[in-house]
């Protein structure tokens, strides 16, 4: 049995009794550098390596059989070791005793309302992941990452960093500039952000002409139904702005890019980190033979459709109760729906869209080239598609 001790700024001192006597009782302390300066006593004292992750399991294992107590910073289970390690041994193995978390004592801090307040780690990551939590009059807390960096992208917001909570050097200022490492930055948002609909606005998206126009993004997401921990391919995937937006929707939600032009594929990139989901995978390939991928939960067919074996390997690949959605604007592409529709059921849709246009001191519409739509869902049974459909 591990057991984790959750830890403050302010180290022994502000330790209650059940934590001291967990770190009391072992033989060996585990922790940062720093964490282990805080605790008194005789222990085998073993500072964490960098990079920490990999390494954990051969550590543990170098220690097994003696009483092993890792310190964590705060909340061990709030973007923490502890949860760290539950993953690696399980919930039996590891015994976990919490103290306050950063988050907890800023917004005590602030007066804030810790379930009215969204939080972002930046420890290791890309400063875009705070895009999304950006909307007028929301509160942010931010783990790690660097306030110059926020304040450039949150814009008009207004920053607080609050430094070593806890210990008797804490400090509440606005000094971007001079922040401790060990820091917590509040901001209050400002104006601007993109709506968490899908169907952003196309100049949300850098492209050169190959993107999903927003009416049609809006009802293609509908169709794909993403929901929370799920992967989606897409297939063709031109700007990426299915990918993105399908990755919007939810923290857990993943997606990977297939797309052959390599500098359409670097564009799908910068979209992603620009609207805040840098986590979107970029694959540069022609498909199927680009389809050797992680299994999807759902599939979208924006582009090649009409190559062969792409929607065989996309279907082959989805398990039952997962989602295929293609959309075709050439008569080619739409036989090769309606052969499909044919063998496997499902829906088509035809969506026509016309947009405002001047026309002299008046204005008229303008239509977009219609797209059919078709949708599908693997049932647990279903018919086998036939040769060289």
């Amino acid at each position: 049995m591990i057991t984790v001790v959750g830890i403050g700024a302010d180290g022994w001192a502000g330790l209650p009794d059940a934590s001291r006597h967990e770190i009391a009782a072992a033989e060996v302390l585990m922790g940062s550098a720093r964490q282990l300066a805080l605790v008194p006593g005789s222990f085998d004292r073993v500072p964490w390596p960098s990079p920490l992750v990999p390494a954990l399991p051969g550590l543990l294992a170098a220690h097994a059989g003696r009483r092993v107590c890792v310190l964590a910073s705060g909340d061990p289970m709030f973007h923490g070791i502890g949860s760290t390690l539950v993953r690696l041994l399980g919930a039996d193995a590891v015994r976990v005793v919490p103290h306050p978390s950063s988050v907890s004592l800023a917004c005590a801090r602030l007066g804030w309302a810790v379930d009215a307040v969204d939080v972002v780690s930046l420890v290791g990551r890309p400063v875009s992941l705070l895009v999304p939590h950006l909307h007028p009059g929301r509160r942010v807390l931010v783990l790690g990452g660097s306030p110059p960096e926020v304040a450039a992208l949150a814009g008009d917001a207004r920053l607080t960093v609050l430094e070593r909570l806890g210990g008797p050097d804490e400090r509440v200022h606005h000094d971007l500039a001079d922040a401790d490492p060990l820091h917590v930055l509040a901001v209050e948002c400002g104006s601007g952000g993109y709506s968490l609909v899908p169907g952003l606005l196309d100049d949300a998206y850098e492209h050169d002409g190959q993107l999903t126009k927003r009416e049609v993004r809006a009802v293609t997401l509908a169709l794909l139904a993403p929901r929370p921990g799920e992967l989606l391919w897409d297939v063709g995937a031109g700007s990426g702005s299915i990918a993105v937006e399908w990755s919007r929707t939810h923290p857990s939600c993943r997606a990977i890019a297939v797309e052959r032009d390599p500098v359409r594929a670097e564009r799908i990139g910068r979209n992603a980190g620009a609207l805040g989901v840098p986590g979107v995978e970029v694959v540069v390939g022609e498909s199927p033979a680009a389809l050797d991928l992680a299994p999807p939960d759902a599939v979208f067919i924006g582009g090649g459709l009409t190559a062969p074996g792409v929607v065989e390997r996309c279907w082959d690949a989805l398990p039952p109760g997962g989602r295929l959605v293609a959309n075709a604007v050439t008569l080619e592409s739409e036989a090769v729906l309606a052969r499909w529709y044919g063998v496997l059921g499902g829906s088509l849709t035809r969506l026509a869209v016309s947009r405002d246009t001047p026309v002299g001191g008046f204005t008229g519409w303008r239509p977009h080239m219609p797209v059919t739509t078709w949708a599908v869902t693997k049932e647990d049974t279903v018919p086998e598609p036939e040769e060289n459909q």
